[in-house]
Formats: structure tokens, C-alpha cells, sequence
């Protein structure tokens, strides 16, 4: 048989590439003369750049030095992707630049994307050919501010003085100065995401994703009013951006601001896909086995299981799943294993989520 293993991360417990290896022995260990052909997944969330590079041939780690989203130094990288027909894709992942993981402290008034932009410009500056921006796993609601400041753009308040960085800082917007924007790579900018959330309102970027930023009840209202005053401000912009406009809301309303900034929105688990040549590699397969840490009802959104599952139906190969908890019926798979089920508790599972992987790619190889 010839096995395609493409999981996601199991996030907080297990990345896309170690949850992949650990599938694949328990199949080897049933079924040692196999073929098993490792290809991570992701959907633009945080692991975005590890699953790339861990299922890309060619594919450069390029170090670059950005301010995190608390104003202070963070050791950040960019992928470089280098094609076959000579093309440069940069891969930047918001999470590792501007991520919530690298606060000690949630700090939802201050918290930025500034980062995120330095190192989109860093791509810009190598020479990319195209972008891929992974928007997942942002600590900020800043609409996207900070990037636009690093790509150029200048909001300014009554004075004509810079605003402070940060979701409170853009009620002070009074003015926009684009002539300094960085123009687009000639191939343009992809934003990988799996939300379809506007910028405002009650699925928007404040009510939606604004508590698990810190942003508390009795703060929400001023939040929302600010991304307003910035949707407001840069209402005429280089790419015809709107706050409605579907994944606006997405990672604080970065959606918004790299929208604004002329990026096109994509689903982020078919993008990554194409970009590590998984619909090629799961042509002629017997068995596609894919998975996440919880399946559950936003899953059918997006998410990089439900699109791994569509590619192998699409070319008639059978598809199983495998998620440390099941909480949604796993509807257009030939297989389901649940990591908690085999542990016997979710609590066991997450204690040795590899260990019970393994355990589910050999439960598999013996159907």
C-alpha cells in the first residue's frame, strides 16, 4: 500500500510533523513494507511555517529579528520556498512574530502587529516573488496597524504625530499617509486563514476573538470603536478592503489591514496544500490518514482535516481520521480513531499524545 500521512498539529500537545512521524511507525510497525509518505498540514495557524518546512524539499529557514507584539527584541524567521521554475515564495507566520505565545501577559490595549510587518518587509527586501501570510494565533486587535506601520503606512492623530501601537492607540487616528507603502511582490500576497469573520460586529474580530486576547466585557465596546475609527480612516485603500469584507476579522482584524494593503484572502489549509504538492502526492494512493487535536464543529470551516479529506475523495482514494477528541460526527471519512478513546480519558491522551498516535496509525495498518 501507499500511505499519505497528513496530519495538523495537535495544538498545545503535539506539532503536524511529529504527530505525522509518530502515525507513520505505528503503521511500519504493522505493516513494514509499506510505502508511507510524510506531508504535515496546516491551516495558517500557529506550526504554519514548521509543517511547510517539515513537507518541502528546497526550503530555507531565513532568521530575522522583529519587535514582539510587547515592543521588546523576538527571534523570529521567514520561510523561503524556491521553486523548480525559478519562483521565491517567503512564508511569514504572524504566531512567531506577533503571537499570543510570546506574552507573559495578555495586553489587549497595547499588544501589536508591528512584528509581523517587519518581517513581511524582511521578504520584501530578499526579494520574494510571493507571499504567504499565516495569520493564526495573533495576541493583538490592532486591525493589522502595527504591520501597515512597518510596510510603510503612517496613521497619525490631530497633530500629525504618530499613534501608539495597539488596539487603544487607533481611536487617536485622524489621517492616513500611504505614499510610503511597500508595493506588493509581483506575484502577490496570500493570507492563509480559516475564519470567514468580518472586521465588526457580533462575528467580528472584538466579539468573536477579543477574550482570548484579554479583552474583558467592560472593554469590548471601547476595542470595537477603535477598529471602527480604523476601518473609517483607511476606508479608501490600495486594495479595496471593507469590514464586512469575508476573514477581516481574522487574527485581531489583521485580515483587515493586509486586505487594505491589497493580499487576497484564501482558505489557508487548501493554500498549504498547494504549496507542499499534496493533491499530486495523494494521486494513486490507497490511503490518506489525516487529523487534529479536537474535531469539533468549526472543523467543516476550513480546517486542514475536512480539506485533506476533500482532496482524497476528489481523486477516489479512502481517507481516515484520527483527532485526540472526537466531539462532531466525522462525516466524508472511511475511519475514525479517537487518541482519547484508545487512552481511555482526553486526560491520558494529552499526557503521551504521541504515544497513542502511534498506537492509532497501528490500529489503522490492521483494518
Amino acid at each position: 500500500m501507499r500511505v499519505i500521512v497528513a496530519p495538523d498539529s495537535f495544538k498545545g500537545s503535539a506539532s503536524a510533523a511529529a504527530v505525522a512521524a509518530a502515525l507513520a511507525e505505528g503503521w511500519r510497525e504493522a505493516r513494514p513494507d509499506d510505502e508511507v509518505v510524510l506531508a504535515p498540514m496546516a491551516d495558517g495557524g500557529e506550526g504554519t511555517l514548521d509543517a511547510v518546512a517539515a513537507a518541502t524539499a528546497g526550503s530555507t529557514r531565513m532568521p530575522v529579528a522583529v519587535t514582539g507584539p510587547h515592543g521588546h527584541p523576538v527571534s523570529a524567521e521567514w520561510l523561503l520556498l524556491e521553486q523548480p521554475d525559478g519562483t521565491r515564495t517567503g512564508l511569514v507566520e504572524l504566531a512567531l512574530c506577533s503571537g499570543l505565545e510570546l506574552l507573559d501577559e495578555l495586553e489587549p490595549q497595547t499588544a501589536h502587529t508591528l512584528g509581523f510587518g517587519q518581517a513581511i518587509r524582511a521578504t520584501l527586501d530578499h526579494g520574494v516573488d510571493r507571499l504567504l501570510l499565516a495569520l493564526g494565533g495573533s495576541s493583538s486587535s490592532d486591525g493589522g496597524a502595527g504591520a501597515l506601520t512597518a510596510l510603510g503606512v503612517r496613521l497619525l492623530d490631530e497633530r500629525g504625530a504618530a499613534v501608539p501601537l495597539g488596539n487603544a492607540g487607533l481611536a487617536r487616528i485622524a489621517a492616513v499617509d500611504w505614499a510610503s507603502l511597500a508595493p506588493l511582490p509581483a506575484g502577490g500576497a496570500v493570507l492563509l486563514s480559516d475564519v470567514d469573520n468580518p472586521l465588526l460586529g457580533d462575528r467580528g474580530a472584538i466579539a468573536v476573538f477579543g477574550p482570548q486576547k484579554g479583552v474583558t466585557a467592560g472593554r469590548a465596546g471601547a476595542a470595537e470603536s477603535a477598529l471602527a475609527r480604523l476601518a473609517d480612516a483607511l476606508v479608501e485603500n490600495p486594495g479595496g478592503a471593507l469590514p464586512e469584507t469575508p476573514g477581516a476579522g481574522a487574527a485581531g482584524g489583521t485580515g483587515f489591514g493586509m486586505l487594505a494593503w491589497g493580499a487576497t484572502m484564501s482558505s489557508g489549509a487548501r493554500a498549504i496544500a498547494e504549496t507542499i504538492g499534496l493533491p499530486a502526492s495523494i494521486v494513486g494512493a490507497d490511503l490518506v490518514i489525516t487529523g487534529e487535536g479536537r474535531f469539533d464543529g468549526q472543523s467543516a470551516g476550513g480546517k486542514a482535516p475536512v480539506e485533506v479529506a476533500r482532496l482524497a475523495r476528489s481523486s477516489g482514494v479512502r481517507c481516515a481520521l484520527v483527532a485526540g477528541l472526537v466531539d462532531a460526527p466525522p462525516v466524508g471519512f472511511d475511519g475514525v480513531v479517537s487518541l482519547s478513546e484508545l487512552a481511555g480519558s482526553v486526560a491520558a491522551s494529552l499526557a503521551d499524545p504521541l504515544h497513542w498516535a502511534r498506537e492509532a496509525g497501528r490500529r489503522l495498518a490492521l483494518e
